[in-house]
């Protein structure tokens, strides 16, 4: 059988991300595709993911997979949507937040 071809992205910091496409033997694992590329699979601030979605660490690869280790959110998205949506009220938020003075509603 051939080699996995696997690109692996990391993101370290906002707006900078890094990207390496690795050959790794079949049967590989997520960790090896990190391992390939020189990065702590068991740090803790990040969360790998296969397509976008998680995944674990002995997590078998297929050929062309794109592998993402991600720093771990801190908030859950939804959270915190509802808390901002909370202190800005239904007026500052939503589709028709910026409406002209006086427009009718909806538009």
């Amino acid at each position: 059988m051939a080699e996995l071809e696997v690109t692996v992205v990391t993101s370290a910091r906002a707006a900078q991300t890094r990207e390496w496409v690795v050959l790794l033997p079949p049967g590989a694992t997520v960790f090896d595709a990190l391992k390939a590329c020189g990065l702590n699979a068991a740090d803790p601030a990040y969360a790998a993911s296969v397509w976008g979605k998680s995944a674990a660490v002995q997590h078998h690869l297929h050929d062309q997979d794109r592998v993402e280790w991600c720093r771990a959110l801190k908030v859950d998205p939804k959270v915190a949507r509802r808390e901002r949506f909370a202190s800005q009220g239904s007026r500052g938020a939503g589709l028709f937040s910026k409406r002209r003075p006086g427009a009718k509603s909806g538009y």
